[in-house]
């Protein structure tokens, strides 16, 4: 929570005491309401419009704590679907963290089927600010060839193990991932996982439409589509990301997008832009990969954010790469009382 900060609020006496569950009714003409405390991001960093714009947006919603328990919500807010990618890079390592992934409270479970082509390997370095005895580890991932892994027994390996929710992935190297091979094998891989029916397939907003409406075809109603991008240039305006979720609309039943962020200021766009898109009717998951990029995960309820992705990883690394842990996630909301 070191991106956060308490800002004091003692002149908005027409606020209530409640929660975000509970939350409790606009009265002007009520002077004995409590004075309150809104936690949010550091602003003193950023433009005097953009303050007002999230400040007012989360006054809408701060009118709240658990006291005031008379003016209760029938309706409670809508939680989104929590998706925990599967370390590993064999069927048999994937379907051990599924398990784990299903403890901490994930929903279902994404199998990056790219990783199949790749092997791990952990290095112990020796740090000599410490001395010869501390040693840090770190991992080293190598690419395989396409032909060095048989693809339709590993995924019957997997499918015979994880009865979960399923969101399969194939990730080209062109967005971030490591699959080796063309644009007609990689059709052919996508085709594989989508007759497995599995509950989600990922389908990267690049594909080629006469490949992408085939893949649309065999999906039909059984499986659900994630049309995704990953940028790795510079993020852009709340309104140029916004438009560009509207713009991807009809290519799936949800649109995802992850940006490289820099810094916090990166961060916040995308934060702005997920507030923006809360007037349409969009589903989508947004994201950042670096400083601040989990802020959108932790307040996606309050977003209207319909997945948000975690991972069974643990380490204060998460923050700075903008991760989070699901079992974390699930903390995060409960002490927002966002659950």
């Amino acid at each position: 929570m070191d991106t956060l900060s308490v800002i004091f609020i003692d002149h908005f006496q027409i606020l209530l005491e409640g929660s975000r569950r509970e939350p409790s009714k606009f009265n002007i003409a009520v002077r004995w309401a409590r004075h309150i405390t809104i936690a949010f991001f550091i602003l003193e960093k950023y433009s005097f419009w953009n303050k007002i714009i999230i400040l007012d947006y989360f006054l809408e919603l701060s009118h709240s704590t658990p006291l005031n328990r008379r003016l209760i919500s029938l309706y409670p807010m809508q939680m989104p679907l929590v998706c925990a990618t599967l370390q590993g890079s064999t069927p048999e390592e994937m379907v051990a963290d599924s398990s784990r992934a299903l403890e901490m409270g994930a929903d279902l479970v994404e199998i990056r089927l790219d990783r199949l082509w790749t092997t791990e390997e952990r290095i112990r370095d020796i740090d000599p600010s410490n001395g010869e005895d501390e040693k840090k580890s770190r991992t080293i991932i190598n690419q395989l060839e396409m032909d060095e892994v048989d693809f339709n027994e590993a995924l019957d390996a997997i499918f015979t193990s994880i009865t979960s929710q399923a969101l399969l992935t194939c990730r080209s190297k062109n967005q971030g991932g490591f699959f080796p091979g063309n644009e007609d094998q990689y059709f052919e891989v996508l085709k594989a996982a989508i007759e497995k029916s599995p509950s989600w397939i990922d389908l990267e907003m690049e594909i080629t439409s006469e490949f992408r409406d085939e893949l649309l075809e065999l999906a039909s109603d059984e499986t659900k589509v994630i049309a995704s991008i990953h940028h790795t240039g510079n993020v852009p305006s709340s309104s140029e990301i916004s438009q560009d979720v509207i713009q991807a609309l009809e290519m799936g039943d949800l649109v995802k997008v992850c940006y490289q962020t820099k810094d916090r200021k990166d961060s916040l766009r995308i934060f702005e832009a997920a507030i923006e898109l809360m007037s349409s009717d969009a589903i989508f998951s947004l994201m950042g990969m670096g400083p601040g990029g989990d802020w959108p995960r932790i307040h996606a309820p309050i977003l209207g954010q319909s997945m948000v992705y975690a991972t069974t990883e643990s380490g204060w690394h998460l923050a700075q790469q903008g991760r989070i842990n699901a079992s974390d996630l699930r903390t995060a909301w409960e002490v927002l009382e966002y659950a």
